[in-house]
């Protein structure tokens, strides 16, 4: 009997060490505040290129939701109507999802939209609106990336978020728009990146690019 009870206990024990660890014991945390994921496979990928602006009259939001959190930015519509319109048609055709922050720079700015995740990807086409010779790139502004041989102003896929107070480029860069939620995420992707390299310490990728009007 002393047996009996002895293993009885036992197991009492490792029953309540169990119950314990379910509902005391937090899970792990992820690193710096980002689930980890897989990464996405990178392929080419084309869309037709749009033909109708954005109606100036409304508002324009595109939902960044990442597995480092969401984001938002305000399109500029009226200054941008053709890199706008393109950006929408795009995310609306799902042309963002599944694609990594390919360029990482630390206290520069955070780069994506590239569907082959190699810096060369596009949609097929390219459009051109000129910002102003005023334009600032500062904290928070959304804008297209382009090659120095394209024109100024020329957007295809790619995009880049400053998360330097002030960039200091050139106004070659076409104004998608700015964030107007949840910039401290943007902040803590752009912290993901080898300075040197340019390149993404760990995976970041968007899963979703949600457009909303209004």
């Amino acid at each position: 009997m002393a047996h009996a009870r002895w293993l009885l206990v036992v197991v009492a024990a490792l029953a309540l060490a169990g119950c314990g660890t379910k509902h005391t014991s937090p899970p792990p945390r992820p690193p710096q505040g980002c689930a980890v994921v897989t990464k996405p496979t990178a392929a080419p990928r084309t869309a037709p290129k749009p033909t109708k602006p954005l109606d100036p009259s409304k508002t324009y939001d595109v939902r960044f939701e990442t597995n480092c959190g969401v984001f938002v930015v305000r399109l500029a519509v009226k200054t941008s109507p053709k890199t706008t319109a393109s950006f929408v048609s795009l995310a609306q055709r799902k042309f963002f999802d599944d694609t990594i922050f390919h360029r990482i720079v630390p206290g520069f700015v955070i780069q994506g939209g590239d569907p082959t995740a190699t810096g060369t990807g596009g949609p097929g086409y390219t459009v051109v609106d000129k910002p102003p010779a005023s334009t600032k790139y500062t904290h928070g502004v959304v804008a297209m990336a382009k090659t120095q041989q394209e024109p100024a102003g020329t957007s295809g896929s790619q995009f880049f978020v400053v998360t330097a107070s002030n960039a200091h480029l050139p106004p070659d860069y076409a104004v998608l728009g700015h964030v107007v939620s949840g910039l401290r995420i943007v902040d803590r992707i752009g912290r993901l990146g080898d300075i040197n390299t340019q390149r993404p310490t760990k995976i970041v990728v968007i899963q979703h690019a949600i457009v909303r009007e209004s």
